[in-house]
């Protein structure tokens, strides 16, 4: 990668919203990683768990009050980031999500090297006038993207035909390996849910409790599944938005393990894992969950079909938003540990084989020396210097 024209090693400047979960990983791996490989690494954030993380691993943390999504405060956001792009005089920008991607952009308007990674797109969250809005925006943003990075092949195929004209990577998403692995389940079990039968058949989902991610699916199938494996306990590991009606509609065989520093321990004590989202890029937690051994139950949303070997789809993946079809595939996965088990070995070799987080970092590096070439060029060019304090 090319020397900064400060002289110094290149500078990259990461922006996000408030994110957890998912995205918050994704962050602080890909920083992790570009701290380790000699660059200068800015993460403009919000205050929250994000920012002490990446300043532990000796990252420059900037604060960005932003909001999760737009509103009235976008022109303030964006002027804060001008400021802060100023400040920092990046070589590079890599925004991640909407609404980062939106005031981003706003603020960089293609005038340095700038990447976009949607993490799933904002117009699939949202409906009527909101959606077009979103939409209209992603087209007209994308000039102003040097990339739009994709986690999946689904993620940009998606993008491409809600017409957005977008100069395209595809990098899946990885995982530390070395974080995730298997472990004795009665033994994890017993420290995580002591009052709960350590024989009872445990489904767990990982999630923030939000619509995207569907938790109010799997409780609208949870009394099917129970009508087939009356002593199965489900845990909703995580917090949001949703949690309070989620709580309202649960039975009593529903556990709520709030949100938690470390969710490893949860895939160990798993029977069986279920993401049943609406809609995603690729999520992270079924490729955790199977480098931990355990086998996984999808929707087949964006990332999902590939972020799984092509033996496990069929029993794996069930269509969005059907509640049956889900208690189906959890019911016929509970009931057959073998079959469990067996799943389980090959989506572990297949996560260690294809979603190594260090993959996943080098291509994001062949992104960017790619787009910083091999010259030197100025981090911030004087016009841009002119125009942000005009």
């Amino acid at each position: 990668m090319h020397q900064s024209a400060t002289g110094l090693r290149p500078r990259v400047l990461h922006l996000t919203q408030p994110v957890d979960g998912g995205v918050a990983r994704v962050v602080t791996d890909l920083a992790r990683a570009q701290l380790a490989a000699g660059l200068h690494v800015t993460v403009g954030c919000p205050d929250g768990p994000l920012a002490p993380a990446l300043r532990a691993l000796g990252a420059e943390v900037r604060p960005w009050q932003a909001t999760r999504l737009p509103g009235p405060a976008l022109a303030r956001e964006v002027r804060q980031l001008a400021r802060l792009l100023a400040q920092s005089r990046p070589d590079l920008v890599h925004a991640h999500s909407a609404k980062a991607g939106l005031a981003g952009r706003l603020a960089v308007r293609g005038r340095i090297p700038t990447v976009f990674q949607p993490h799933a797109w904002s117009f699939e969250a949202v409906g009527g006038p909101t959606a077009a809005l979103a939409l209209r925006w992603e087209r007209q943003g994308a000039r102003w993207a040097h990339r739009v990075v994709c986690v999946s092949e689904a993620e940009r195929a998606t993008g491409v035909r809600a017409g957005i004209d977008g100069r395209w990577s595809v990098i899946p998403n990885g995982i530390a390996a070395e974080r995730f692995h298997p472990a004795a389940v009665h033994a994890v079990r017993a420290s995580l849910l002591p009052d709960v039968d350590p024989a009872a058949p445990l489904v767990v989902c990982v999630g923030r409790l939000c619509r995207q991610k569907g938790q109010d699916v799997l409780l609208r199938g949870w009394e099917a599944i129970l009508a087939r494996v009356p002593n199965a306990r489900l845990v909703l590991v995580g917090d949001g938005p949703d949690a309070a009606a989620l709580r309202l509609r649960a039975p009593g065989s529903v556990l709520f393990a709030g949100a938690v520093a470390d969710t490893v321990p949860w895939y160990q004590a798993a029977d069986l894992v279920v993401l049943p989202s609406r809609w995603e890029g690729m999520a992270l937690a079924p490729l955790e969950a199977m480098a931990c051994g355990r086998p996984v139950v999808l929707t087949d949303v964006d990332g999902a079909r590939e972020s799984l070997p092509a033996a496990l789809a069929p029993r794996c993946l069930v269509p969005p938003g059907n509640p049956a079809a889900l208690a189906r595939a959890v019911c016929g996965l509970l009931l057959d540990p073998l079959l469990r088990e067996s799943l389980g070995h090959l989506g572990r070799r297949h996560v260690l084989s294809t979603h190594d987080v260090r993959h996943t970092a080098e291509a994001v590096a062949g992104v960017y020396r790619e787009l910083l070439g091999a010259a030197q060029r100025p981090a911030v060019p004087t016009e841009y210097r002119e125009s942000i304090h005009s």
